[in-house]
């Protein structure tokens, strides 16, 4: 690896060590800083895939957890967004597996009940109520429960 290949890979070890990336976004990182130098980015990034810097089992976990959790979004979207960072389809199984179902289901009530308090009075509350599920990325089974129950 020449001069700037390891300048550039300190620079990103720097950033991983702050946060987590998938491959594809170091990737990316690594051609601009590089200036399209493909081969040496591709050094760059098995480097940092070697030391551990990068893991995409480790991203997608951190991913589907903070977009669960905090973001509100249910498994759909978060399978979507994860394959789009071209994370595996395994690994984005095993990180979905790890949330716990019980707590994305009482994240999806407290997002449809605030939902439904601004919807109150309106004729098509449930169509809206279940356009607005799906576009969180929830399964339309959850939120045809919530509806049958409220």
């Amino acid at each position: 690896m020449d001069e700037k290949g390891k300048k550039v890979l300190n620079s990103l070890e720097a950033q991983c060590s702050k946060r987590e990336y998938c491959r594809k976004d170091i990737l990316a990182k690594a051609l601009k800083a590089l200036e399209v130098d493909a081969a040496a980015a591709d050094e760059v990034v098995a480097s940092l895939v070697k030391d551990r810097f990068v893991d995409d089992a480790r991203y997608a976990g951190a991913f589907a957890r903070q977009k669960a959790h905090l973001d509100g979004w249910g498994p759909v979207k978060i399978r979507y967004s994860l394959r789009a960072k071209g994370v595996d389809g395994s690994v984005i199984d095993e990180a979905l597996s790890s949330l716990d179902p019980e707590r994305a289901g009482a994240k999806l009530e407290k997002l449809l009940d605030a939902k439904a308090k601004s919807l109150e009075g309106d004729p098509q509350k449930n169509l809206k109520l279940i356009k607005y599920a799906l576009s969180r990325g929830y399964d339309y089974d959850q939120v045809r429960d919530y509806i049958s129950l409220h």
